[in-house]
C-alpha cells in the first residue's frame, strides 16, 4: 500500500520544479487538477470517491478547485480510494 500512496504522490503532489518562494495558491490549484485528473482518469465521480474514501462531494470539490488545504492523512484517504478503484495487474 505504501507503494501505491508514493505513487500517487508523486501524480498528484505538485513536483520540485516549484522553487522558494513559493505560491501557496498556485500549489494548491495544481493539487486540485492532478487529483481531478487522476480521478477522472479511473472514471470516478466526485461522489463515488467521496463514498470510497470517506471526505464529502463538497470537500473533494473544493480540494480540485485549489481551495481546500488537504491534510497529508486525507490525502492517503484518497490516494487509497483511487488507486483501489483501478484493475489490478494479472
Amino acid at each position: 500500500m505504501l507503494d501505491e500512496v508514493v505513487e500517487f504522490a508523486g501524480e498528484v503532489l505538485p513536483g520540485g520544479c516549484a522553487a522558494p518562494p513559493y505560491s501557496e495558491t498556485a500549489f494548491l490549484a495544481e493539487l486540485g487538477d492532478r487529483l481531478r485528473s487522476s480521478r477522472l482518469r479511473c472514471e470516478l465521480s466526485r461522489r463515488e470517491l467521496a463514498r470510497r474514501s470517506g471526505i464529502s462531494e463538497r470537500y473533494i470539490a473544493q480540494i480540485e478547485a485549489g481551495k481546500g488545504n488537504v491534510s497529508i492523512v486525507l490525502l492517503l484517504r484518497l490516494a487509497s480510494a483511487i488507486h483501489g478503484s483501478q484493475p489490478q495487474a494479472a
